[in-house]
């Protein structure tokens, strides 16, 4: 999504051509706004040395019949080849860090391998976009990037035109968008809402390997007639929309864009403390933010807010003017463009149109 309307919102100022591993949503979208799109199949999540290098050796001969002015990454995989493969032909990078894979949450293990992978990418990076002043902190914490490399733009979500009420209903629902897998962690928010005695139900939007484990918890809780798996959806605005609290707990976040969703959407935000989360939520002014793993905590967090729709409500007015303010698409936009034009001024390449 953040790629989709990145190169939706800015194609105007900026002739893009997108190249993913997978023909499927990202690629749907674009191509049907006339997006031109490579699909390169050995492009994958997953480590695989064989298809890497075939990875590596598809974008090198991609960017050199491309002859881009700028090669622009996302995710780490991606992320790293692609940068790999500019640098072989002389092109200048920006990399846009969603959540470093070193962030504080992160286990101390993958932290070890992570950071000097990292640091010697920086090496080939003229630009990294972090999304959030959080991950701005730990890429310098760690040495990964110097100061001067480093630009936030926090993440924008296109708006909408569904409201959420808050307020309303007498069995208010609880909506956590997220994929099923770490470092999201729907069970803790089902240990957690188990004995309020407050009528509720929880809707988790998305899916993943975790699946059988939620509905497992869900089952020893003996609440599973009041938890729906909804699966991936593409009426996530029309869902949340019909909820009256909008949740995010997990052990690590970048900068989330399910929690500018809801805030999009007019609803109050519990979420954990993680990462950039605290740039975009208010604590005790558009939401609740509870420490990472605190199970007491999110309990007491989501009682105070299920009992009390003046609450939700009042959350939900200031997420809605917080998302207006600081969170729109424009904003997002126009910092990413900033960053095109600073680093076209340095080297020499075309400007950004107006």
């Amino acid at each position: 999504m953040h790629v989709r309307d990145l190169v939706l919102g800015l194609r105007a100022r900026v002739h893009y051509e997108v190249a993913v591993g997978d023909d499927e949503f990202l690629t749907q979208e674009l191509r049907a706004a006339g997006v031109c799109v490579h699909v390169l199949r050995d492009l994958q999540r997953d480590l695989s040395p064989s298809k890497d290098l075939a990875a590596l050796r598809a974008l090198f001969d991609l960017i050199g019949a491309l002859r881009p002015h700028l090669v622009h990454t996302h995710s780490s995989k991606a992320g790293q080849l692609g940068r790999l493969a500019a640098a072989a032909r002389g092109v200048a990078t920006i990399h846009t860090a969603h959540s470093w894979s070193f962030s504080d949450g992160i286990r101390l293990r993958r932290k070890a391998l992570a950071i000097p992978v990292e640091a010697a990418m920086a090496r080939l990076t003229h630009r990294f976009i972090v999304v959030s002043e959080a991950d701005r902190e730990v890429a310098l914490r760690y040495r990964v990037a110097r100061e001067e490399q480093v630009r936030v733009v926090h993440n924008g979500v296109l708006d909408t035109g569904f409201r959420a009420r808050p307020g309303s209903s007498t069995n208010p629902i609880v909506a956590m968008v997220a994929r099923m897998a770490d470092p999201k962690q729907h069970t803790l928010l089902l240990r957690a809402i188990a004995t309020i005695r407050a009528p509720w139900r929880v809707r988790f939007i998305g899916d993943g390997p975790d699946r059988r484990s939620v509905e497992r918890t869900a089952g020893e809780l003996g609440i599973a007639d009041r938890v729906d798996l909804l699966g991936v959806r593409s009426d996530v605005a029309a869902l949340l929309a019909e909820s009256h609290v909008g949740a995010l707990i997990s052990r690590q976040e970048g900068f989330p864009l399910a929690v500018l969703e809801a805030m999009r959407a007019g609803l109050p935000v519990i979420a954990s403390d993680v990462g950039g989360v605290a740039e975009a939520v208010g604590h005790e002014a558009t939401g609740l933010l509870v420490p990472r793993d605190d199970e007491g905590a999110l309990r007491v967090a989501l009682g105070r807010m299920l009992e009390d729709p003046a609450l939700r409500v009042r959350f939900g007015r200031a997420g809605r003017t917080a998302y207006e303010d600081r969170f729109s698409i424009q904003q997002m936009l126009a910092g990413t463009a900033a960053v095109y034009s600073e680093l076209a001024r340095k080297e020499g390449l075309p400007r950004v149109a107006p």
